[in-house]
């Protein structure tokens, strides 16, 4: 394929995660090393540009063709840990006004039309923290004084069981009840102008990367520099991975997001492409999020819906090893692959050919989801 990048600027934003970005970079260094090796190409690593923030540098040679990559994580990591800094008494508020958010507004239903698999996973921090204060009620008729001390003993060990990290995430959203807050806010408008500023570099491409609840992050971000500036069709991608974005596009105060949505569905001034795969039970996988948000504009354009097909792109002896590993399943789009088709994560962000080159003319999946089952269709811009 036609060498069309030789510089490019790729901006990672995460999902909900309180860990430090570096786990980003040494993930990309793990994996990267991996698929080269798979794929007969050379990746190698150095250290970020300095003053852009934490990233890192990759250059790339692809059949005979070389690609520099500048990559800098857009950190929001520190809203997430304020989020979680609850007490077991606050976190079992928090489990009511996030089941009312969702069963109240007739928001869970619509999605188990949708996929089951991610209601399920927002559903288990309800089961499993109900559960552990039964147990601890239990206990606690032998000793009044061990019901705090079990809740707190699974607080201190949530590394093992993810309730109180999952119970954070899904009532970071249902607060607002699809509304974004006002820290995140502000910060999504730091992250426009990073974003903005790197498309008047050298850059041949600048490549917006949102994986889980990053994804919806990023279709603000970029409807928002997109409304304010004019960029030549073909140098602005937009990768969204795993995404969840019908679990906030839902809600009814999530407005502004399912204006953003319907704004990125008809732009020219970008490509946008979003990967999933049916064995990540943590996302909506192969749910086109504009359609389905039923806010989808006559001519739609993007995204572009495709599956990373895990069950043919792992080979059976890598699936049968990853597939009741949810969390790392969610990962796996970020991973090496080691049968790969045309999806492969360092190739497209540190190769030689820009996303809108690379998946010109591909079909969307066969098996992706279009039916607009979303209750609030309002746009508030």
């Amino acid at each position: 394929m036609q060498q069309t990048v030789r510089k490019r600027r790729v901006f990672y934003i995460p999902g909900y995660d309180p860990i430090p970005p570096r786990r980003y970079r040494e993930l990309f260094r793990k994996e990267g090393a991996a698929q080269a090796q798979i794929s007969g190409y050379q990746l190698q690593m150095g250290q970020g540009t300095a003053g852009q923030g934490f990233g890192w540098r990759a250059r790339a040679q692809i059949a005979g063709q070389s690609c520099d990559s500048d990559f800098q994580v857009l950190v929001w990591s520190d809203i997430v840990r304020d989020s979680m800094a609850n007490s077991v008494l606050a976190t079992y508020g928090q489990l009511l006004a996030t089941a009312w958010a969702y069963i109240g507004t007739g928001a869970l239903w619509r999605l188990m039309r949708l996929r089951k698999g991610p209601v399920i996973a927002a559903l288990y921090p309800v089961v499993a923290l109900l559960g552990q204060l039964a147990l601890a009620l239990f206990l606690g008729a032998v000793g009044l004084a061990l019901v705090a001390g079990v809740l707190g003993w699974f607080r201190a060990n949530d590394s093992r069981f993810y309730a109180y990290y999952l119970m954070h995430d899904y009532a970071f959203s249902a607060r607002h009840y699809g509304a974004v807050p006002p820290a995140l806010a502000r910060r999504m408008a730091a992250f426009t102008q990073t974003v903005a500023e790197a498309l008047t570099s050298d850059a041949d491409e600048v490549l917006v990367v949102g994986h889980s609840s990053g994804a919806h992050l990023a279709v603000t971000v970029l409807a928002d520099l997109l409304r304010h500036h004019c960029v030549a069709p073909g140098r602005l991608g937009f990768l969204s991975l795993g995404q969840v974005v019908p679990m906030v596009s839902f809600l009814p105060r999530a407005g502004r997001l399912r204006a953003d949505l319907a704004y990125l569905a008809a732009h020219e001034g970008l490509t946008w492409v979003d990967v999933s795969a049916p064995g990540d039970g943590c996302s909506f996988a192969l749910c086109d999020p504009v359609a389905v948000s039923g806010v989808a504009p006559a001519g739609q354009r993007w995204p572009l819906v495709i599956s990373a097909a895990f069950t043919q792109t792992l080979s059976p002896a890598r699936w049968q090893a990853l597939r009741w590993r949810f969390f790392r399943l969610h990962f796996q789009y970020l991973c090496a692959f080691d049968r790969p088709k045309d999806y492969d994560y360092f190739q497209i962000t540190t190769g030689p050919v820009s996303l809108a080159r690379r998946f010109a003319g591909r079909p969307p999946s066969a098996s992706r989801i279009t039916r607009a089952l979303s209750k609030y269709r309002d746009m508030q811009p």
